[in-house]
């Protein structure tokens, strides 16, 4: 029987340092135990093998720490904000912060198409010569190519690199702050933007601060 889906919310989640490491994979497996133990009227995938139905933005690369992730979830039956959010605050696991919920009209347009762009802050290592970073950030923005390969192929760059500062803290640790273009056929990642720039991915931790879609643009 065919089972019919009306109620579609947009959950905002933190990812912090106790989840760093968990994979895409996992995070999804660790949401769909957080909605069991949440008790909400989940709605399934149909099939041989049905799973809750949520479908997450755009995937965090192993390694990074969000402010604002976003996935959409469909329920059976109708729930307020207010329990929807109360249920899942009180589940999340450590590593986790519910950040915000909202009802998203189910005709919406699918949740990953809609990103259109990331942002990026990557903390850098006291030992970086900052001076020279940022002639090579100005030579990165003033390219008008920026050829790179990635699992065997190749593609530009520099279209996916929206914007690039160097924020230079003084006393705090020296920051890249970054946006990068999320397209159909190629998306910008924060680790090929510092490997262009000569850092050491190693060295750099990279948080995401927000994801844009086109119904903002900003």
């Amino acid at each position: 029987m065919t089972q019919h889906v009306s109620f579609r919310y947009r959950v905002a989640f933190s990812k912090t340092d106790a989840m760093r490491y968990t994979s895409h994979l996992d995070l999804q497996r660790t949401w769909e135990r957080t909605f069991r133990r949440a008790r909400l009227p989940l709605a399934f995938t149909q099939g041989f093998h049905p799973h809750p139905r949520l479908v997450f933005a755009a995937a965090l690369p192993l390694g990074l720490t969000a402010d604002e992730e976003l996935m959409d979830l469909w329920l059976r039956e109708h729930v307020s904000l207010q329990h929807l959010h109360d249920a899942l605050s009180e589940s999340v696991p450590a590593g986790l912060r519910l950040v915000a919920a909202e009802v998203v009209s189910p005709t919406a347009p699918s949740l990953p198409h809609d990103v259109i762009a990331a942002e990026y802050r990557v903390s850098l290592d006291r030992s970086v010569d900052l001076d020279a970073l940022a002639t090579r950030v100005a030579a990165l923005l003033a390219a008008e190519r920026l050829e790179r390969e990635r699992r065997g192929r190749k593609y530009d760059l520099r279209p996916l690199v929206e914007a690039l500062e160097l924020m230079n803290g003084g006393a705090e640790v020296a920051a890249l702050r970054m946006r990068l273009a999320s397209r159909p056929s190629a998306t910008g990642r924060a680790d090929e933007v510092l490997d262009a720039l000569g850092l050491d991915v190693a060295l750099c931790r990279s948080h995401r601060t927000r994801l844009v879609l086109a119904a903002t643009g900003t």
